[in-house]
């Protein structure tokens, strides 16, 4: 359509029914923040129902792996259920008894403590008081600039005073009830322990009907995918089972090691600490050194220096750096998979919620939401906003840091990729990929020619950067490449997956005397010299002598001086959609004018299989089509190689590399 019709249809169009339907402006904004504002009102409402039912979850998810091994061991399931959850009963009331004992003991001895207390405040009450003296000597001097000073209040009875009697008044309660004292003396013990039954019971119902509850979950999020939908459930229940435990048995080893190196030191009531050290590291990151505050005071009111309470502090900080930094990697990986932002923020935000309840809470319940959001679609938000997973692709990133003319941190991506995977590898699936969403951009007018210059320009300082790195796999790829050959299973998270490793790059070109020279020739789009330079340094790594040109240099009155001596091969790279290019058409015809007896190989968009790039191949008149530069090198290896033999089809490539 020319300029001037589309200037006549552009009235109709803005005269016709109406916006479409994609570009009617929604409220969704409004209507997620009154969801979300619902929600969280329910939760604060709610609260003293729904604390138990989640404690319930949490434990159901701590004894699954429990009534499986009663399972095994060929016990009926309710047997299984009920024995698994008596054993969690006895240790929940252990240690509720453990902490009323200590801290009635503690209660007990507190005022040994009281003259200790008395004398740190005294010497810390005493070094602030002569620092406000000093500092109202430095600024006493200011008074003198006012011109009289404030009369003294009078006194009552004195004639600027009020002469009015004050009489005192006394309040009386009246003597309170029998029931009213056994009301408040049992509450604080009966708010506990209905809180267990209730955890208890749910934990029994959830265990018993986990296949139930699974398959309702299967009906609300996939039932159009019953196969992958009940993989995905699966697979998160045991990843959470086993997460769960893994975390309580590091926290208790936590807390025994806090209990036995407190009563090393001689602080008192040493398991009262290692019980609440062991709760409140179920809080990420800080919650160990919240559990070292009250140690750390105890310890400076118990000792009149403050070694005791260095000691301690320094205890807990060795103690929690070895959880943390040792035993957790070994255990169940180096991170939980969660943001340390977001983990921050949810924690915060159950702790306003819920209190302290919420405080240990929030890193299970945030962790049980990113979870699902990995495996169930509708979900995918929970995982993007509090999971440790990039945001963006390596792709999206590679392309977000050009748009934004970034060179250094394209680099510094280019150079993290590359310790992981060869350099036809990263070209392939992270820059050609890249390019070919700046090209679309600039085919639907996103990217103005200013900005198309720019990038053509970092990316070809990025691609002189990268030309002293070989093509080949880093050490550590061909040590999980060895690795798996042998059968042996790769350390570290499960589900954290590694990219896969390189598909086996071309030897370099050999006993073909003379380099052969590859003419590389880029597509008339404005992007095709970046993936023309990528595969001409690429050629260069593996023995051949690359010329590059443009497309302009083989057009129709420009081919016929097109420099062709001892030209081995012709390569043409474009980032051309699938399909039937008339331009490359009409450039492989005149190629093949000028150089009936060379071989012409054709690079494209990826996504085409053996079959098509046949047909590719056959309805451009080349004699090879690869949908990767990696598939071109390999090609353009085997025609000189056996310049007699033209592959029909070339090997199948995998061009993601785990991105």
């Amino acid at each position: 359509m020319s300029d001037t019709a589309a200037d006549a249809a552009e009235p109709k169009i803005r005269a016709g029914a109406g916006v479409p339907a994609s570009e009617t402006p929604r409220p969704q904004g409004m209507l997620i923040l009154l969801v979300f504002v619902v929600v969280v009102a329910a939760l604060y409402l709610a609260k003293t129902v729904l604390i138990p039912i989640t404690l319930a979850v949490l434990l159901s998810f701590m004894l699954g792996p429990v009534v499986g091994l009663f399972r095994r061991l060929h016990l009926p399931k309710i047997a299984a259920v009920l024995l698994a959850v008596l054993l969690a009963l006895v240790v929940i009331l252990l240690i509720g008894t453990l902490i009323g004992t200590q801290i009635a003991d503690l209660a007990g001895n507190f005022p040994h403590y009281q003259a200790t207390i008395m004398q740190k405040f005294a010497v810390v009450r005493g070094f602030v008081n002569d620092k406000m003296a000093q500092l109202t000597n430095n600024f006493g001097h200011m008074s003198a600039f006012d011109g009289h000073s404030a009369p003294p209040p009078a006194a009552p009875g004195h004639p600027g005073g009020s002469s009015t009697a004050v009489m005192p008044v006394t309040m009386e309660r009246p003597s309170p009830s029998a029931m009213a004292l056994v009301q408040t003396l049992l509450a604080p013990v009966l708010q506990p322990i209905e809180t267990v039954g209730i955890v208890i019971v749910f934990a029994i119902f959830f265990l018993l009907q986990k296949e139930d509850l699974r398959d309702r979950l299967i009906r609300l999020f996939g039932s159009s995918d019953l196969h992958r939908t009940t993989l995905a459930i699966d697979d998160a229940g045991r990843r959470l089972s086993r997460y769960f435990l893994a975390q309580t048995g590091i926290n208790a080893g936590f807390g025994v090691v806090i209990c036995i190196g407190l009563a090393f030191l001689g602080l008192p009531n040493p398991i009262l600490w290692g019980v609440l050290a062991m709760l409140l590291r179920y809080v990420p990151y800080i919650g160990s050194l919240i559990s070292a505050l009250l140690p750390v005071a105890l310890a400076a009111a118990v000792d009149p220096h403050w070694g005791l309470a260095i000691s301690t502090l320094v205890l807990f900080l060795v103690a929690e750096g070895i959880a943390s930094q040792v035993v957790e990697p070994m255990t169940y990986g180096s991170t939980t998979g969660l943001s340390p932002v977001a983990v921050l923020v949810v924690a915060v935000f159950w702790g306003w919620l819920w209190g302290p309840i919420g405080l240990i809470l929030s890193t299970p319940m945030t962790l049980c939401l990113v979870v699902v959001g990995r495996h169930v679609k509708r979900l995918e938000f929970f995982d993007v906003l509090l999971g440790d997973r990039p945001a963006l692709t390596p792709v999206e990133t590679f392309y977000q840091r050009l748009l934004a003319h970034d060179p250094d941190e394209v680099q510094e991506q280019a150079e993290q990729l590359l310790q992981t995977r060869s350099l036809s590898a990263y070209y392939d699936g992270v820059a050609r990929p890249g390019l070919e969403l700046a090209a679309d951009d600039i085919l639907r007018g996103a990217l103005t020619p200013a900005h198309v210059a720019r990038l053509h320009q970092d990316l070809s300082t990025l691609i002189e950067e990268l030309d002293d790195v070989d093509d080949v796999d880093p050490p550590h790829r061909l040590r999980l490449r060895e690795a798996e050959v042998a059968g042996v299973e790769r350390p570290g998270r499960q589900d954290v997956k590694e990219p896969a490793p390189d598909v086996d790059v071309p030897e370099p070109v050999s006993g073909v005397g003379t380099p052969p020279l590859a003419l590389c020739i880029a597509g008339r789009g404005p992007l095709d010299e970046l993936p023309c330079a990528m595969l001409a340094q690429l050629l260069g790594k593996h023995g051949f002598a690359v010329r590059t040109v443009s497309h302009d240099a083989a057009s129709r009155g420009r081919i016929a001086s097109l420099d062709t001596e001892n030209v081995a091969l012709v390569c043409v790279v474009s980032l051309a959609v699938i399909g039937e290019p008339p331009h490359l058409r009409y450039l492989v015809r005149r190629l093949r004018q000028r150089l009936p007896d060379r071989p012409i190989l054709l690079g494209l968009r990826e996504g085409l299989d053996g079959e098509s790039q046949t047909e590719q191949a056959r309805l451009l008149g080349a004699d090879a089509c690869a949908a990767s530069l990696r598939e071109m090198v390999i090609a353009a290896v085997e025609q000189v190689r056996v310049p007699e033999i033209v592959p029909a089809a070339l090997p199948s490539v995998a061009t993601a590399e785990g991105v």
